[in-house]
This record gives C-alpha cells, sequence and structure tokens, in this order.
C-alpha cells in the first residue's frame, strides 16, 4: 500500500508541474490504468478536474498535448491566435461559396440556350394531297408520307409540317371542316395516321399539323345543332337579324368575306344571318362563347393525346369580331358604299385582331404546355399572321412573362417578287431588330398559298434563295419541291372550285420520270403535274450535271458543309462521285 502511495503521489506531482509531464507516454500510462471504483481520488477525470478547478488557470506557457481534457482545449480555442485564423476560414469559405454560386449563375445568365427541336433543324412543309398517291386514287394520302420518310430524312429535316386532312366535303383546300377528330377519306383512316405518327418517331423526327379553329364547315353538327337552336349549339356561331326581300339579303353592315362580297349569309331555317369571314361554306365560331373555348381545348388535347408533337394554328387573327356592328372604314372615302365589294377596299379594324384575341391564343399555349412536362416532348406551337403588320405580327410571341407562340411564321419571304439585296436585307432586318429579345426567328419562301419561289424570282435565284434561309439564324421552313426546284404548274382549266390562284403551286411531287411523274400509278392525278417533270425530279438519273437545288440542306449544316466535296459527293452518283479534274465545278 505504501509502494501504490507512492505512486500516486508521484503522478499527480507531475499533472501539478505541467511542464515537464506532457508526453505521450505518461498520459498513456494514466488512461490505462485500472482505476479504483471505490477511490475517487484515482479517477482521472476527477484528477484533471481537481487540477484545473474552478477558476480558469494560467495557460500562457503551456503548449496544446494530446490527450488534452476538453475543458482545457476550450480555453486555448478562446485565444486570439486560434479564434482569428479559424474565422479568417470560415469567412473566405463563406465568400468563396457566394463567388461560386453568383459566378455560376452569370454563366448560365450568358451562355445560349441548348436548342429545342423545333429550333435544332428545317420544317419540311406537305401538301398531303399533292405529295404521294399510295392507293391509285389520283390524290395523295397519309399512307404515302409514310412511304417517303426515307426520303425526308436524307434530307436532314427535323420536323415534317402537314397541312389540313381534316374531314371535310368542300373542295376548299380541307378549310371547311366537318369533324376535327376525324381523318378525311381521302387521305385514309386515323390508324393510317397514327401509323404515319408512329413511323415519324421511329426516325426521330417530329410531326406538326395544321389546326383552323376559327371556322367549321356548314356540314359540321355543331352548325346543324345552332340553326335549329338546340341547347348550348345556339350561340356556337355569330347569328344576327337580316331582312330578306326578293332573295337579296340586306346584311347588317357592310362587312366583307376575304373573297369578296358580304360576309353576311342568311340561313332559312334559323331565319337568321351567320358571319363568315371566308366562304359562306365555312361560318365563323362564336368563341366569345365559353363552351365553344373549351371544345377547342378539347380538340387539341385530342390530338396531343394521340402524340402529335406540335400545331400551326392558322387564321387566328379573325377568332374575334367586334361587339357592335359599326361599318368597317373605307379605304377610300369617296367610293359609294353600295359598290364596295373587294376585302381591300375596307380597314378591317372591327374583324380583325380584336382585344381578347391574344387571350384565346394564349389559352391555346397553356393547354399544349399540359402536355410538355415530359422531357423531349416539347409541344410546339405556331401561328400564321399572315397579312399582319410586323408590329402587329410580333405581338404573337407573347410577353416577358406571358407565354404565347414560339414564333409566329415569317411568310414575308414569299412574298418577295422582284428580288433585289436591299428588299431582302429590309426584310430581314424588319423581323431580326423587331423580334422580341430572346426569341427565335423563322424563315420561309413559299408555301401552299404562295406562287413557287422559281415561279417568282427566276431559276437563277432559287440556289441563293435556298441558301439565304438555311444560312440566317433561326428556324428555315421549306415547302416539299422547292428543294428540287419545283415551279407552278401552268394549267388553267381546273376542276377544282375555291381560290383557284393557289391550286398552281399544289402539283403533285415529282418523284422521277416516269408516268404522273411518280406520284401515282393511277390513270389521272387530282391536278396535272408540270410539264419539267421529266428533268426537275426527286430521281434525275445518270444525266444530272450540276449540284441539286437542296443540297445545301442534305449535308445538315447551313454554312460551307454543302460546299464540301465529301458531303456532295454521296448524293451524285457513281459517276460524279469522283469527277477527276475535268469535272469540278461544285
Amino acid at each position: 500500500m505504501a509502494e501504490d502511495k507512492s505512486k500516486k503521489d508521484s503522478i499527480g506531482m507531475s499533472i501539478k508541474g505541467g511542464q515537464t509531464n506532457n508526453g505521450f507516454v505518461q498520459n498513456e500510462d494514466i488512461l490505462e490504468r485500472d482505476p479504483d471504483p471505490d477511490s475517487p481520488a484515482d479517477s482521472p477525470q476527477h484528477t484533471a478536474l481537481h487540477i484545473l478547478g474552478p477558476a480558469e488557470p494560467d495557460l500562457k506557457d503551456i503548449r496544446p498535448y494530446a490527450g488534452m481534457p476538453k475543458e482545457v482545449l476550450f480555453q486555448f480555442s478562446h485565444q486570439a491566435r486560434y479564434r482569428v485564423p479559424r474565422e479568417i476560414i470560415f469567412w473566405l469559405t463563406v465568400a468563396s461559396v457566394l463567388v461560386l454560386t453568383g459566378a455560376t449563375v452569370a454563366i448560365i445568365a450568358i451562355s445560349p440556350k441548348c436548342l429545342d427541336w423545333w429550333q435544332a433543324g428545317p420544317m419540311y412543309q406537305i401538301y398531303p394531297r399533292s405529295f404521294k398517291d399510295s392507293d391509285k386514287d389520283g390524290n395523295g394520302d397519309l399512307k404515302g408520307i409514310q412511304d417517303k420518310l426515307d426520303y425526308i430524312a436524307t434530307l436532314n429535316i427535323k420536323t415534317i409540317w402537314i397541312t389540313s386532312f381534316y374531314k371535310s366535303s368542300l373542295k376548299d383546300f380541307r378549310h371547311g371542316v366537318e369533324d376535327f377528330r376525324d381523318i378525311d377519306p381521302i387521305f385514309g383512316t386515323m390508324e393510317d395516321f397514327e401509323n404515319l405518327l408512329a413511323a415519324i418517331h421511329d426516325k426521330g423526327l417530329k410531326l406538326i399539323i395544321d389546326f383552323i379553329p376559327n371556322h367549321t364547315s356548314d356540314k359540321h353538327p355543331w352548325f346543324q345543332l345552332s340553326r335549329t337552336r338546340t341547347g348550348k349549339y345556339t350561340d356556337y356561331y355569330i347569328w344576327h337579324d337580316c331582312t330578306q326581300e326578293n332573295g337579296i339579303t340586306k346584311p347588317p353592315n357592310n362587312w366583307l368575306s376575304v373573297y369578296g362580297n358580304s360576309s353576311w349569309h342568311f340561313d332559312e331555317v334559323r331565319n337568321q344571318c351567320y358571319f363568315h369571314q371566308f366562304m359562306k361554306e365555312q361560318p365563323d365560331l362564336n368563341f366569345r362563347s365559353s363552351d365553344v373555348q373549351e371544345e377547342i381545348k378539347e380538340i387539341i388535347q385530342f390530338w396531343l393525346a394521340k402524340g402529335v408533337d406540335g400545331f400551326s394554328f392558322d387564321a387566328v387573327k379573325f377568332l374575334l369580331e367586334a361587339k357592335h356592328l359599326r361599318d368597317e372604314p373605307q379605304v377610300n372615302k369617296t367610293q359609294m358604299p353600295d359598290t364596295i365589294t373587294h376585302y381591300a377596299e375596307l380597314y378591317h379594324d372591327f374583324t380583325t385582331t380584336q382585344v381578347g384575341m391574344h387571350d384565346i391564343v394564349r389559352s391555346f399555349r397553356q393547354t399544349m404546355n399540359q402536355y410538355s412536362s415530359e422531357p423531349g416532348r416539347y409541344r410546339f406551337m405556331g401561328t400564321e399572321a399572315n397579312g399582319e403588320r410586323i408590329d402587329r405580327t410580333m405581338m404573337y410571341y407573347g410577353l416577358p412573362f406571358i407565354e404565347e407562340a414560339d414564333f409566329p411564321f415569317n411568310d414575308y419571304l414569299t412574298k418577295l417578287e422582284t428580288p433585289s439585296g436591299s428588299t431582302v436585307f429590309e426584310i430581314i432586318t424588319s423581323w431580326m431588330e423587331n423580334m422580341p429579345e430572346g426569341k427565335w426567328p423563322n424563315w420561309m419562301i413559299s408555301g401552299p398559298d404562295n406562287a413557287r419561289l422559281i415561279s417568282r424570282l427566276g431559276k437563277e435565284y432559287v440556289n441563293v434563295m435556298n441558301m439565304l434561309v438555311f444560312t440566317l439564324p433561326g428556324t428555315p421552313i421549306t415547302y416539299y419541291g422547292e428543294e428540287i426546284g419545283m415551279g407552278n404548274i401552268l394549267a388553267t382549266n381546273l376542276n377544282e372550285s375555291y381560290n383557284v390562284d393557289t391550286l398552281f403551286s399544289k402539283s403533285p411531287m415529282q418523284w422521277d420520270n416516269s408516268s404522273n411523274a411518280g406520284f401515282s400509278e393511277g390513270n389521272h392525278t387530282w391536278l396535272p403535274t408540270s410539264s419539267d417533270y421529266h428533268t426537275v425530279n426527286v430521281d434525275p438519273g445518270p444525266e444530272l450535271t450540276s449540284v441539286p437545288i437542296f443540297l445545301h440542306f442534305i449535308c445538315g449544316t447551313p454554312t460551307t458543309a454543302w460546299l464540301d466535296k465529301q458531303c456532295i459527293r454521296p448524293h451524285l452518283g457513281p459517276e460524279l462521285a469522283n469527277p477527276g479534274p475535268p469535272k469540278q465545278n461544285v
């Protein structure tokens, strides 16, 4: 016992000294002792507390050592030489995090956004009745489009745009729709459409379709119910009292149809006049009715549920008319009112672009956004703004915090009749300078309702104009046949009604130099093929002597790649793939 007591006293004296006993071995010896539970003096913790005591000891000459009790360590941590470096490191860390966060936000803000699918490649517009006939009836159809998807894919097209194919009994290019949820039998069945859509997606392409919400056919069930004043359908169209004497209708005002003469037509069943901005067989829907807006929303949802990737909304500026029925002002105020029959003779202040029209278009966008939540499944929305001033056209882009169209279709170059550098420059700069910040431009040089490029400007301008739309910033849009230089047909005796002038750009696609230009194996075609199909077609054969007009977007880049022989050769055939020194006129 005397020996144990001596050891304890020795250790106690060493600890109290604090300067000569701070090595690892001694501390380990203390910790490794088997303490006597009956003796509080034998406990290391008790010894430490007993040494430090309640008062703070003088630590000026003491350095930290391994195994230091936390009570002592806390005393060291409050010293300036330890506290200041710790605080400096902390605030440097906070500052570094803030700087990195700010830099990340700035980089994201100033970096160009990733392009969506409707921005990443050209759109190819197809008039389905004229693209490819698969059943030998002389009319193009949906199966015909599917048969030619490989060709479309070789053009480096990213999006196919098919114009109206809805059920319609009118010879009006499918603009008077009888059923927005059905396919016109001329083009096939709903199963054909679903197969086409699946095939398009299998090739990594997208599909957008036309939709004309402004009016229906007078054969549509809605109109038949409206003219008999049946339930909610009573106000689905725009009806107003008018008088009719001796077969002559006196309309409520001077409003005119786009195709001339009064836009009011007397209906003998309802004994009222209904309003139509286009043909009398195309009565305008009443978009001031919430029921009509809900019907259109459900139609949009129907096709989005089918899997279509977007819409081109046509004739949207006609969606609303003024509630009042005041006459529209005359262009020539001295002209006798009774002689005004042409659409261009009035200012259409009360029948186009009315207050609230853009709210309806934005509701279309909101409906489509509900189907855009899945990654890679954004639904595109374009609007036709034909005939609008540039400032009104830009309104279809929406507002900074209110979404509308991804872009209104830019058809200003389709109106170009006399090519000149200054005119083209003005058209381009007008769009780019008026376009809202952060929006996306687009360019098109022809379409189903405009003369083809070669017929407007001449063959010598086709290459340069095609090249232009594929080098300008934005999405280029090309009309079927423009890639091979098709022109308008010259036939004048056409077995069609409606606006005959727009038929000339709808001739059958010229696939090869066989009968009917390879468009149809039938005995006739709905429109005659152009007389130059023997030399102007997709498959010209070995007589090809120059680079095809569409080569600049076959190769897939909008600038210099189309001039690269490595890009050109695969498309020239065996005879021209390696032309040698005598044939270098690429």
